[in-house]
């Protein structure tokens, strides 16, 4: 094999690795929070606006007490939430006041629970609001 087909084998492999990590870091899918139901298991993106919040009244282990976020439906006719944790020193007051009442969007695996889909942001890097 010439070195000009071994450089030619390698630039063709190094164009194919490079679509498939493009393909691999392509932002989540955007679902709506009625859509999110659809899409257990995957990492997505839902948006819409906090309506309704809940404060644990059990905290967790180093995070202290978690709060749920219902968007777009309150709680008795909830379609989706998700749950994040206040800093150590705000408490859940201090992430309340950055995210209720505003337009969000939360990335991450969409579980379930009692039926009712939703995202643990655990990481509130994951929360962006949306303007």
């Amino acid at each position: 094999m010439t070195n000009m087909n071994r450089i030619l084998i390698a630039f063709i492999c190094a164009m194919g690795l490079a679509g498939l990590a493009s393909a691999q870091n392509a932002a989540p899918a955007k679902v709506s929070p009625a859509d999110a139901k659809n899409h257990v298991g995957d990492t997505v993106t839902v948006c819409g606006k906090v309506v309704d919040t809940k404060i644990s009244k059990y905290g967790v282990g180093g995070r202290g007490k978690p709060v749920l976020f219902y968007i777009d439906q309150p709680e008795a006719e909830q379609i989706f939430y998700f749950v994040a944790f206040g800093s150590k020193d705000g408490g859940p007051e201090e992430v309340l006041a950055a995210y209720k009442g505003k337009s969000v969007c939360v990335t991450g695996k969409v579980s379930t629970a009692n039926g009712q889909p939703y995202i643990m942001a655990a990481d509130r890097s994951s929360i962006k609001q949306n303007q």
